[in-house]
């Protein structure tokens, strides 16, 4: 009883070995290579392919908010229009050039 356990376990580890070494042959070979390969780039095209859509999803959101932020500022109280380049420039600046021309004169 003993000799047929044995026996047994030893046909049972050869065909598993055999498998496993006819497995590790076949991807050894030019087309093993070449499916391992496109299955790589399948893989990767895939991964591409999702953090595309996810920064497309990101894009979306993000000009979602601000559509939101433009639609807000919109609404808010109307700011006074700009002074023209007719009206002159603003008292500020004048009295800056002034300043840097009393600078200048006194050099």
């Amino acid at each position: 009883m003993r000799r047929l356990f044995w026996f047994g376990a030893g046909v049972a580890a050869g065909v598993a070995l055999s498998r496993k070494v006819s497995e590790t042959t076949r991807k050894a070979t030019p087309s093993g290579m070449a499916e391992q390969l496109g299955g790589a780039v399948r893989e990767l095209a895939g991964a591409v392919g999702s953090f595309g859509a996810e920064v497309r999803a990101g894009m979306t959101e993000r000009e979602g908010e601000l559509q939101d932020v433009v639609e807000r500022a919109a609404a808010g109280p109307v700011r006074p229009p700009r002074r023209t380049e007719a009206a002159g420039p603003p008292a500020d600046a004048l009295d800056a050039a002034q300043a840097r021309r009393a600078r200048r004169a006194g050099r």
